[in-house]
């Protein structure tokens, strides 16, 4: 008998392993709206096997849980609000004298599932069923529901394949006039919940969609414009949002105009986004094609007071206000009044209308840890900085910035001080900037954002030295002069419901940054999108928007796991001194084989006959 034995994995052990990430990414590939009940059951039943037995509450007390909730969703058995009394008061009794976190874990899911998701209980319940909240948002393909202006995604990955790159164009355009855009700088959350995770990995869609425009023609002809209904649209904001709503307006026959404050068009697509990452030829493509369905556009017009707002709601037969969040916010310590002190808002308003600043040599200190902070740290770079740095006060992992924006930053040659929190400002004595004094941070418990907080550490202060500093901490729009004008705003944004109508004032509707702040092109486009649907019901007519592209039929093929075929970049030191684009598209064969390993949810599965495309709005 060995004192000691070196454990082997054997195949069971492997097995079980595989079946642990097959396990994960059938998670990921959850579909969007599944039964909140459901599911909790289901992940219940995973923690009652991964449990040790040693404590009865986790032993015994999952176990029960599992079957009240069973109990709720058996159509043959009757239960009632009692049900939910036991359940609760059974959940806290195990998180509070489990052993260990296997049990307590398991009580605290079911416990934030009863705060959070309580009308789901009920619906089963008393009805035997979900939620109608929950019915009526269910969509049956993965792609399409997480895309917020719900773009048919396979439908254009179908044409691709097929080599019909016109109509993937025209396809994505019913849903969202912005493809080249989006080709280049959408975050795709349209990929997160895709079905092929379950197999291998998501399905490349921004590199597909970028592989039509790329190779679509020259000019793709925008829809015949409907009847014209003689109505007038004012829209202010000449950024995503705006330009969609009065994109689609235009289509239904109505006439809508752009009224915009800056000298191009654009809004924070121009003056957030720099050229490395879109293009601004690239950018003129989509907003030369929805010009030409026949929109207005008053340059230099923005509404700066209260009586050009009200002259505007008095004129013209419905309102969309979309302005962008182009007011920063102040980094908040001793010294940020210093010569080089900058706002990265400014920085690239400035870089969008092709004044570019001289950083030739300078050195560049970065404050923020968003997407912002990343476009302002790699647009230094190519301004000629001998060095930036990214100070950030939590962990790099915690950064909001999409990661390949993080790792793109920090490969083209940007440092980043992670858990490091500015406290002042040093200037010489001609009050220029010298350095950035951070000290060092701890991480400590979570917050609500699901991040753990920063809090000082018993380190020494840090000195960084600088000639420019840069505040990329957040950005806001320039709300009071609606409130003025009687707008209804709430937490500085206007306040809207739904169907994106400003709350108590009649033919004024809103979206974009203006209604939540600081977001990503997607979301402001979709907002667009559900504002022209609305103004157009408002207005009195209810227009449709359709595509006249037939979809290719899916092949009846095995779905064989292969890998995903990914973007590619220029070389960091090639890319890091040029405002050209730095990412390389799909080749042929990549985007076939790509759009080929589609599962084609629209057609198959519960896409066949529930939901499937919406072939009009």
């Amino acid at each position: 008998m060995s004192r000691l034995e070196f454990k082997k994995k054997d195949q069971a052990q492997k097995q079980v392993e595989g079946l642990y990430k097959d396990l994960q990414r059938r998670i990921i590939a959850s579909p969007p709206e599944q039964c909140p009940v459901d599911m909790t059951g289901s992940f219940l039943k995973l923690c009652e096997a991964q449990s040790c037995g040693k404590c009865v509450p986790c032993r015994v007390g999952v176990g029960q849980m599992i079957n009240i909730i069973d109990d709720i969703l058996n159509l043959s058995v009757e239960s009632s609000m009692d049900d939910l009394i036991r359940l609760q008061k059974l959940a806290e009794s195990i998180k509070y004298s489990s052993d260990c976190a296997i049990g307590a874990e398991s009580a605290n899911l079911v416990l934030k599932g009863l705060k959070s998701f309580r009308e789901d209980y009920v619906s089963h319940i008393s009805r035997n069923r979900c939620s109608d909240n929950l019915r009526d948002r269910r969509h049956s393909i993965p792609c399409v529901a997480k895309c917020p202006a719900e773009v048919d995604i396979p439908g254009y990955v179908a044409l691709i394949k097929a080599g019909r790159y016109d109509d993937a164009v025209k396809l994505i355009r019913k849903d969202n006039p912005f493809p080249t855009v989006c080709a280049l700088i959408c975050e795709h959350p349209c990929e997160k919940h895709c079905r092929r995770n379950m197999i291998d990995a998501p399905i490349n869609i921004r590199g597909l969609k970028m592989f039509a425009v790329d190779n679509c023609s020259e000019t793709v002809p925008v829809p015949r414009l409907m009847d014209n209904t003689g109505k007038r649209v004012a829209i202010v904001g000449g950024g995503p949002s705006g330009l969609t709503a009065a994109y689609y307006l235009a289509l239904m026959g109505h006439k809508p105009t752009v009224f915009e404050q800056r000298e191009q068009l654009g809004g924070m697509l121009r003056y957030g986004i720099p050229s490395y990452r879109l293009p601004r030829k690239r950018l003129e493509w989509d907003i030369e094609a929805i010009l030409s369905a026949g929109v207005e556009v008053k340059l230099n017009s923005g509404v700066a007071d209260e009586k050009s707002i009200k002259g505007l709601i008095d004129k013209y037969d419905a309102v969309y206000v979309a302005i962008g969040a182009h007011n920063y916010k102040m980094i908040g310590i001793e010294g940020e009044e210093s010569n080089g002190v900058y706002s990265a808002v400014d920085l690239l308003r400035e870089i969008g209308d092709a004044h570019l600043p001289d950083y030739e040599g300078k050195r560049v200190a970065v404050v923020g840890g968003g997407n912002v902070a990343m476009d302002v740290a790699r647009t230094a770079m190519r301004l000629g900085a001998s060095h930036v740095d990214i100070v950030y006060r939590r962990r790099k992992v915690d950064m909001t910035a999409l990661p390949e924006e993080i790792e793109g930053a920090i490969a083209e040659g940007c440092r980043l001080f992670e858990l490091r929190t500015p406290l002042r400002i040093e200037a010489d004595k001609d009050g220029n900037v010298k350095a950035l004094i951070i000290k060092p941070q701890k991480v400590g418990e979570y917050d609500a954002s699901g991040r753990p907080k920063s809090y000082p550490a018993q380190k020494n202060e840090q000195v960084v030295p600088c000639d420019i500093i840069i505040g990329a901490i957040g950005q806001e729009i320039d709300f009071e002069v609606f409130e003025k004008a009687g707008v209804s705003v709430l937490w500085n944004k206007l306040n809207t419901d739904a169907s994106m109508r400003v709350i108590g004032m009649d033919g004024v509707f809103a979206g974009g940054d203006s209604v939540t702040g600081p977001s990503s092109a997607i979301n402001a486009i979709a907002q667009g999108k559900v504002a022209a649907a609305n103004i157009d019901n408002y207005l009195g007519y209810n227009h449709e928007i359709t595509c006249d592209v037939e979809i290719p039929d899916t092949d009846l093929e095995d779905k064989t796991p292969c890998g995903r075929s990914e973007l590619t970049s220029r070389y960091p030191d090639e890319r890091n001194r040029d405002f050209d684009g730095f990412e390389n598209g799909l080749l042929l064969e990549e985007a076939i084989q790509e759009a080929g390993r589609c599962l084609r949810c629209d057609r198959n599965s519960l896409g066949a006959f529930r939901g499937g495309r919406k072939a009009k709005w």
